[in-house]
């Protein structure tokens, strides 16, 4: 390098075809979910990059750190040129990440929320039967009511829900 920086074409050659190989190996390192393509325009990049400012190394510093600090700099360029986003498909991980067992924690947040807008019987009635899994007979015998009138309340209830969900969603 510092024969290059003197004007030495044939070693400025020399050092180019020697860090090359090593700077690709940095590069696809670091830079490996970028794919091999991008690597190649990575590198292509890092030695640009050298070239252009191949005056700012301190010729009494080492040369490999400034070398790597180069290709790491170019590689991160390179993640937030794409939106520093790496895509995975979940199908990949859903046997390593398996939901635990249970409720799902947010849906009985929403249901309370839509319960919470019905008249406080059909709320009841609802809740027996979604929540306790009562049946219209126990239902009907603790709400001192008769078992049609649970199942007719019990639809009427589920036909106010469903439009308060759409009102909602909308």
């Amino acid at each position: 390098m510092r024969a290059a920086n003197r004007g030495d074409a044939a070693a400025y050659g020399r050092l180019l075809r020697e860090i090359a190989p090593v700077l690709r190996k940095v590069v696809r390192a670091r830079g490996n979910q970028l794919g091999p393509e991008a690597c190649e325009d990575v590198l292509q990049e890092v030695l640009l990059a050298i070239h252009l400012k191949r005056q700012t190394w301190r010729e009494d510093a080492p040369l490999r750190p400034w070398l790597y600090a180069i290709a790491r700099h170019k590689v991160v360029d390179a993640f937030r040129a794409r939106g520093a986003r790496v895509d995975l498909p979940l199908d990949d991980f859903a046997e390593m990440l398996p939901a635990e067992e249970g409720p799902d924690p947010l849906a009985g947040h929403d249901m309370e929320k839509v319960l919470g807008r019905l008249d406080p019987r059909a709320a009841e009635i609802v809740r027996a039967f979604g929540l306790r899994g009562e049946t219209a007979t126990e239902t009907a015998t603790r709400l001192d009511m008769s078992e049609g009138a649970v199942r007719v309340a019990l639809h009427r209830a589920l036909k106010s829900i469903a439009r308060l969900r759409e009102r909602m969603i909308e």
